[in-house]
């Protein structure tokens, strides 16, 4: 299969307002660990908590569980999936304004449009489920799934298994920007959820609103 045109989107702070669901999500699985007696020490603050999101999972817990053991780590993953992907049913959270229309017209329009996200699988499937997103999708490709170090290294794989000729990568974090102009991607960056000052530099293209993306994709190449 050899697709001549798409769109790699990534998912936290692009598509869902994830700082809504993270925070709580990461509360409620302190406050299991502490009472399993894996962690003593007080959950760490909201700051910490959203300057994590876009890590893979491995990072995610190297930086928030600091000198701990596997088996803690691995605890924390399970009770972090379970409760986000019972926030997301809940509806705590919902997508930026714009996206769904926006993924919509797209796709109507033509364009393969793909998950790449450093996410855990069930959770980028429970978020396309809940909110209707997966029959725009071509496919869904995440850390958890393919078990990447690095947003880098799961575009590579992305482009490579679907051989895709020309793609734009769109996405609110450093690592995304890298990994579209490592791999030689159009880059556009989000600066509407919760990118730091001077994260997106080196973005062909930043928007504040997400329906701006129809109007700054590069054409197709001939």
């Amino acid at each position: 299969m050899s697709i001549p045109y798409a769109i790699l989107l990534d998912m936290d702070g692009t598509l869902l307002q994830t700082e809504k669901l993270s925070t709580p999500a990461f509360q409620r699985t302190f406050q299991q660990l502490r009472e399993q007696g894996m962690w003593d020490r007080p959950t760490p603050d909201e700051k910490e908590l959203v300057n994590v999101l876009g890590m893979t999972v491995e990072q995610v817990w190297e930086k928030l569980l600091p000198d701990t053991n596997e088996e803690t780590k691995q605890a924390a993953d399970r009770y972090l999936l379970e409760n986000e992907i019972q926030l997301i049913k809940e509806r705590i959270t919902d997508l930026y304004p714009g996206v769904k229309e926006t993924l919509q017209q797209l796709h109507d329009d033509g364009y393969s449009l793909f998950i790449a996200s450093n996410g855990q699988e069930e959770y980028i499937e429970a978020i396309c489920e809940e909110y209707g997103l997966k029959p725009l999708f071509t496919d869904l490709y995440s850390a958890g799934r393919f078990r990447t170090s690095t947003k880098n290294d799961l575009v590579a794989k992305l482009l490579s298994d679907y051989q895709i000729k020309q793609a734009v990568m769109v996405g609110d974090r450093h690592s995304d920007i890298e990994a579209g102009l490592t791999n030689g991607l159009f880059t556009i960056g989000c600066d509407f959820g919760f990118a730091k000052q001077g994260e997106l530099e080196g973005a062909n293209q930043v928007i504040r609103d997400f329906k701006e993306l129809l109007t700054y994709l590069p054409p197709h190449k001939q």
